[in-house]
């Protein structure tokens, strides 16, 4: 048994020595990330290979976090990934994150995969793909949000979908930076919060961000009660749990405070040097690694506005084509319903002709008929006349027949008359109904000829010769953008950047409509102290930006000893 332990601690011994490497998940916003590390690695080789692969060059923004105990930590770069308190257990897990926030994100962000980094946004609006429903599977909202308002997923969709489309066209670039713009004025944009007390014991919240540092009552997060901006600061330190901040202005006082811990201690540390390098590096002249990135990020836009007036241009053919297209089949359709509607008309012609011929006849024939009848009935009178009738019964007998014949004789008389004119009047109807079969020959005659010479295409590429021709081929399409087209293509972007700047105004006032919309709907008592807050502070038109430097106008001594009282 003893032989067999040794064995195997011998063998585990060995694997030891052979291993050489070790592997690690590095856990980004977008993507999980594998690499097999060398043993000898440090933290800076390590964040310079996840930068590498993600094609991050604004590196001074992140960092590699992980999770220590009851708090977190940062990889620190001039020392080993294996020397760091992380589980050693592999695949070791650090996550990629924004360590350090910009004070104006329109300005400092010049990368995309920065921007990118920053926040993660969705396609364009599609109406024959965001279809209802479409947001069903979507978290766009806190449950804490959904919570706080009367209103169902299909209302929200509703008025999500409504936003979504009026933006149909902004590009994934500008609806990011559109989000970033927002959330850098929100009170609590790029604050790390820590727990603190100052000399007499009074708990407190330090939060250090861009600007500087920040004390908050422990109940209000949004408002500092004071602030020190960075260029204020001279020196910072720590010793066990005591922390040292030195003001610039020698008449202020050296202001300490506690936290819990020392390890918290470390990173207070670590983000006050990083956001204290930051902000004077914002107020220099820009490296000249930042000026290449610069220039290579107004290429890259002045590539992509040619790029996306190309597409445009394409886009806009292609609707043009479609819309000619439709247009040429509804036209063909309308003359195929002329000429069936002609044809129809040719034949009820021929039949109404046909049937006023034949009753013309019959008119004709009752005509002669009557006629005939009313020559035998005069015959019959003047035979009657001639006759001599000797008794008086006879006499009388006689008068009344020839009473009764004269009425006949001109009953009949009219209605031969009657005939005739019936007879007259049907060929007049005969005529007209040739005339009409004459026009409607004509007619079918004319669009049958219209057809023959407008060929209707079936594809957005033929169209009538007097048409407007369309050629897809992306030798029409291209551009030849030279030297010279330079100056115009930044009055362009020049142009844009004004109408971008509309976009956002206009943003900004949908937000407020919309927020003005749902305000009777939110269920009041389910919001939170802070909800309660920052209303507070947007009725009275107070912003991050504004607070802080109403907090700072005072000197650095009083506000140091106004700390020290609270």
């Amino acid at each position: 048994m003893a032989s067999v332990l040794a064995s195997k601690m011998g063998l585990n011994s060995l694997r030891r020595k052979q291993a050489k490497t070790f592997n690690v998940t590095v856990v980004t916003m977008d993507a999980d990330l594998e690499f097999n590390c060398e043993l000898k690695w440090k933290g800076k080789d390590l964040f310079e290979l996840v930068c590498r692969t993600l094609g991050l060059r604004e590196t001074w923004f992140f960092g590699l976090r992980y999770d220590v105990k009851d708090t977190v930590a940062w990889l620190k770069m001039d020392k080993k990934v294996l020397d760091h308190d992380i589980p050693k257990e592999e695949p070791i897990v650090l996550n990629f994150l924004a360590k350090f926030y910009p004070e104006n994100v329109e300005e400092e962000l010049v990368q995309d995969i920065t921007q990118h980094l920053f926040f993660l946004q969705y396609g364009d609006y599609d109406p024959n793909v965001h279809k209802p429903g479409f947001l069903s599977q979507e978290e766009l909202l806190p449950k804490r949000v959904i919570n706080l308002y009367q209103m169902t997923a299909e209302m929200w969709e509703e008025r999500i979908t409504v936003c979504y489309a009026e933006h149909r066209g902004r590009t994934r670039d500008e609806a990011e930076m559109e989000y970033l713009k927002i959330a850098q004025d929100l009170e609590m944009y790029g604050v790390n919060y820590f727990s603190i007390r100052n000399k007499k014991g009074t708990s407190l919240l330090l939060g250090v961000d861009a600007l500087g540092l920040h004390i908050y009552d422990p109940s209000n997060k949004l408002t500092p009660k004071i602030s020190f901006p960075w260029n204020e600061i001279r020196n910072i330190s720590y010793s066990d749990k005591e922390f040292a901040i030195k003001p610039l202005d020698k008449r202020a006082d050296v202001f300490k405070f506690n936290s819990s811990k020392l390890r918290v201690n470390k990173l207070i540390l670590q983000l006050c040097i990083g956001n204290h390098d930051l902000f004077i590096r914002r107020r220099r002249i820009d490296s000249l690694e930042v000026q290449q990135m610069k220039m290579q990020a107004r290429e890259e836009k002045a590539r992509k506005q040619m790029e996306r007036q190309r597409l445009e241009r394409e886009k806009q053919l292609r609707e043009e084509a479609e819309r000619a297209r439709d247009e040429l089949e509804r036209r063909l359709i309308q003359l195929q319903d002329e000429a069936h509607m002609a044809n129809e008309a040719l034949l009820c012609s021929e039949e109404t002709a046909d049937l006023l011929a034949e009753k013309a006849q019959i008119a004709e024939e009752e005509a002669k008929l009557l006629a005939q009848k009313a020559a035998e009935a005069e015959q019959e009178m003047q035979r009657i006349k001639v006759t001599a009738i000797r008794t008086e019964e006879e006499k009388r007998l006689m008068e009344q027949k020839m009473l009764e014949a004269e009425m006949l004789a001109l009953k009949m008389a009219e209605e031969s008359e009657r005939r005739a004119k019936e007879a007259d009047q049907l060929k007049q109807d005969l005529q007209e109904a040739r005339e009409s079969e004459r026009k409607a020959k004509n007619k079918l005659l004319e669009i049958t000829s219209k057809s023959a010479y407008s060929p209707v295409p079936l594809s957005a590429n033929a169209l009538p010769p007097d048409g407007p021709n369309f050629n897809f081929s992306m030798e029409n399409l291209s551009f030849d953008f030279k030297d010279t087209d330079m100056k115009r293509l930044s009055m362009e972007i020049e142009k844009e950047k004004v109408e971008y700047m509309e976009k956002s105004k206009h943003l900004q006032e949908q937000l407020n409509e919309l927020k003005t919309e749902i305000e009777s709907l939110k269920l009041k008592e389910r919001e939170t102290p802070l909800d309660i807050l920052h209303n507070e502070n947007t009725e009275k038109g107070t912003s991050k930006q504004s607070n802080f430097k109403k907090l700072t106008l005072q000197s650095t001594k009083s506000r140091v000893a106004f700390f020290q009282e609270l």
